[in-house]
């Protein structure tokens, strides 16, 4: 039977007290989340490419607590590090040269990264690739993207469960679709970021989607909502009834076609993502 895991982005949020959090689960908020939500995504291991020669990857001892903080059957949906997803440095001035990355989707990368997860192997949900969008200097083609990418995860099809969250609108095509079912590869849902609707999107290939497959609840505009909470996130500031009537019946459909599926919730979607996984929930029939 197909399984809806609810998480958020992160959980290392004080103002979550009173929703998920009493004052002593401050110890340990990881612990104290996991009695209630099943899933959850770490985003902090995405920032890791500093440098040329630096190249930051999770602490050991960071990833045992990780993994002894929750239960056997909770999982985790982790970005991997930009450090291969970005094929170009980041400019400080758009005046400024493009620098190759030399660690794009390296497999010796990659390899270390999956062996320091080691302790919560059996606890990985989803990894997801992001990818920045690739514009004609950084990636000659959509065609091109598919070729390397297949070329790089051949190796690792069949350890783990993987997704791409590609942020090119005009990539959202069937060609994009096939690759993702060939390669057995799901696709990551992005609502926010100036990307198309996912709702439009999963109308239009529904047929090629695979299990498991990750949503994620982004806002479109980070500065207004963070002007409004102020950086305490424990309200809806900004519902979105619309949104989620309508991801209700996405969430409803999959299931029905035994789609394993992610919803991973950020604070700037409404204002607070415990709240707005309750509103799903509640509108899903608990």
């Amino acid at each position: 039977m197909a399984k809806i895991y609810f998480g958020t982005c992160s959980w290392k949020y004080d103002s979550w007290q009173g929703i998920l959090y009493s004052p002593e689960a401050r110890n340990n908020y990881l612990r104290a989340y996991s009695k209630t939500l099943d899933s959850v995504e770490i985003d902090q291991w995405f920032w890791s490419l500093f440098a040329a020669d630096k190249v930051a990857l999770p602490k050991p001892s960071v990833v045992k607590e990780y993994a002894e903080s929750v239960p056997g059957h909770f999982k985790f949906t982790i970005k991997i590090p930009n450090s291969l997803t970005l094929t170009h440095f980041y400019r400080k001035r758009k005046d400024q040269p493009l620098e190759s990355n030399p660690y794009f989707l390296s497999r010796e990368i990659f390899d270390r990264f999956l062996d320091l997860l080691q302790p919560m192997h059996a606890q990985i949900g989803v990894l997801m690739f992001q990818f920045e969008y690739l514009n004609k200097q950084k990636m000659s083609s959509q065609i091109q993207f598919q070729e390397v990418f297949s070329d790089f995860i051949r190796p690792y099809r069949n350890q783990f469960n993987f997704g791409i969250e590609i942020r090119n609108p005009n990539y959202l095509n069937r060609s994009y679709f096939e690759f993702l079912n060939v390669n057995g590869l799901g696709h990551v849902f992005l609502q926010g970021y100036y990307m198309p609707d996912i709702f439009s999107v999963y109308s239009r290939f529904i047929n090629y989607l695979s299990s498991p497959t990750v949503i994620r609840l982004h806002g479109p505009d980070r500065s207004d909502i963070e002007e409004k909470s102020r950086g305490i996130w424990n309200s809806i500031l900004e519902p979105k009834d619309d949104d989620l009537n309508q991801l209700t019946r996405m969430i409803e459909e999959m299931r029905s076609r035994n789609l394993d599926v992610y919803i991973n919730v950020n604070n700037h979607y409404e204002g607070s993502a415990p709240l707005t996984i309750e509103r799903i929930q509640n509108r899903l029939g608990g």
